[in-house]
């Protein structure tokens, strides 16, 4: 026992100023997502929108499902939350009164989630879970306002080292993430054919410069495309090797923030790679965050900076955050909080690494349906299939094609502009955000052909409120379907009416 300690402390030890500088990059992506998704705040949240509260509740909704999001159809209303959710994360980002910012940003977020998951993508999941490892992690004690506090009250511990169960799942998760995807890309063309790159380039909707620019080369693509997989597959288990500890997660950092950067050039995957890159930030070892205090915090403590010498000086120095209640009786020894934080936290990871375990075809005991529900309740549920196990292959691009009164057909996503069936150059360019783009590959599924008649109304509606000139009578909601061949061949794009609909008559 006294050896698995020992290891344990070696291998899950973190340094507190890495999990601060996490804690600002993940509030800072909460506030850039929630910009994001403010500029359709109707479109994605209302029951005017394209998924009203009814249908939510239809064919998406579970009874553990938590929303405060789902509690009203007015934009107003998520304007409302989406305004107290940013107070939470600015709150977060600062560190002030930090671990209650955490839990009330997680709250949000998960509410937020919950409202409409036909837009949500694998970082949210991600994003979400950092947010929840969080609310157990001291990522307060440094570059905080509550380590002001601290200070000022003349409470300084001795070191910047920092273990616990905490630590634990918050670097298992890390690994989880990959592990779990490299193991559900179990097809050839992943690890044998080598083919999975190249049919996600050939994805328009997904295309990005750097992926135009490499496309052409199917040997570059195949070494990219076994370099990823085994990069995935075995990369997280450095982070387990006990000695030369810091080299190790110095490679793990520098590997995957140069993978997201290179994913992020090829492929149009929205804010996926900004928060893997902060999932790795806090496994920064002791060395490099000294080099940052020295060269980046350090900079600002040279004379001619007026406040922000004060400032910096302030927020860089090390604290121990003390949590004061205003209770006057604690409703558990102080000695006792620490190992049964320490004990739940154990029990959530393992049930963590037993549902990510489920997903893949590992021959083992799956996590029972009957006990999914505590998943899905604090939404710890996680499904790492990121172009897993095959590359969707039914690419093409939208026609949005509206009928005047005047019999005219124009192309609602080419700004009323005649309909033209042509490729368009850029069909990622197409898409608002991302959020559209996931939406609209949703919108493709037939088992979600539900959802199909509130965004054809929805469109018409608003180009309509947009143009009482100009409106139009009839819409239709077309594919040009071109799915992805093999070795270069191009297939002839077919037209699929997806939906129709038409203003009533008065």
């Amino acid at each position: 026992m006294k050896y698995l300690e020992q290891y344990l402390r070696k291998v899950f030890t973190v340094d507190l100023r890495a999990l601060a500088l996490m804690r600002i990059w993940v509030a800072g992506i909460v506030l850039l997502d929630l910009a994001i998704r403010a500029t359709d705040l109707e479109a994605h949240y209302s029951n005017m929108g394209v998924l009203p509260l009814h249908v939510l509740h239809q064919h998406l909704w579970l009874p553990q499902f938590f929303s405060l999001h789902a509690l009203s159809g007015l934009w107003q209303v998520q304007a409302l939350l989406f305004i107290l959710a940013a107070a939470f994360a600015i709150s977060l980002l600062l560190g002030y009164k930090t671990r209650f910012s955490t839990i009330a940003t997680w709250l949000l977020l998960l509410s937020l989630q919950n409202r409409n998951p036909l837009i949500e993508q694998g970082g949210d999941d991600l994003l979400r879970m950092l947010l929840f490892w969080g609310i157990f992690l001291p990522w307060g004690r440094f570059y905080s306002a509550d380590a002001v506090h601290a200070r000022q009250q003349g409470v300084v511990p001795q070191q910047t080292s920092y273990f616990s169960a905490a630590t634990i799942a918050y670097i298992v998760q890390v690994g989880l993430v990959y592990v779990c995807t490299a193991l559900l890309k179990d097809s050839p063309e992943w690890h044998t054919d080598g083919t999975a790159l190249y049919y996600a380039l050939s994805l328009d909707q997904i295309l990005m410069p750097l992926g135009r620019l490499i496309y052409p080369y199917p040997e570059l693509l195949r070494m990219l495309t076994l370099t990823t997989w085994y990069t995935e597959l075995l990369l997280p288990f450095l982070l387990l090797i006990p000695f030369y500890n810091n080299f190790f997660r110095i490679v793990v950092v520098l590997v995957l923030t140069g993978f997201h950067i290179g994913i992020s050039l090829t492929l149009f995957v929205g804010l996926f790679y900004l928060i893997n890159i902060a999932s790795v930030a806090g496994l920064l070892p002791a060395p490099v965050m000294d080099w940052l205090d020295r060269r980046v915090l350090g900079s600002f403590r040279r004379p001619g900076l007026g406040q922000f010498k004060n400032i910096f000086g302030r927020l860089s120095s090390p604290v121990s955050i003390k949590v004061q209640v205003n209770w006057r009786k604690p409703l558990l020894p102080r000695h006792l909080l620490a190992p049964m934080r320490n004990g739940l936290v154990a029990a959530m990871l393992f049930y963590c690494l037993w549902w990510n375990l489920s997903t893949t075809n590992l021959s083992l005991y799956k996590l029972p349906d009957s006990s999914r529900w505590f998943g899905y309740l604090l939404r710890l549920d996680q499904h790492w299939g990121m172009f897993a196990p095959v590359v969707f292959k039914d690419d093409g691009w939208y026609v949005l094609e509206g009928y005047t009164a005047g019999g005219n057909r124009i192309d609602l996503n080419q700004q009323g502009k005649e309909v033209d069936y042509t490729k368009p150059a850029s069909v990622v360019s197409l898409f608002k955000n991302d959020r559209w783009r996931k939406y609209s590959e949703n919108y493709l599924f037939i088992h979600n052909a539900y959802m199909r008649p509130y965004y054809c109304n929805y469109l018409m509606r608003r180009w309509n409120e947009a143009h009482p000139q100009h409106p139009i009578r009839q819409l239709e909601v077309v594919y040009m379907k071109e799915p992805s061949l093999p070795d270069y061949e191009l297939a002839d794009p077919t037209r699929e009416v997806l939906c129709s609909c038409a203003n009533q008559p008065e």
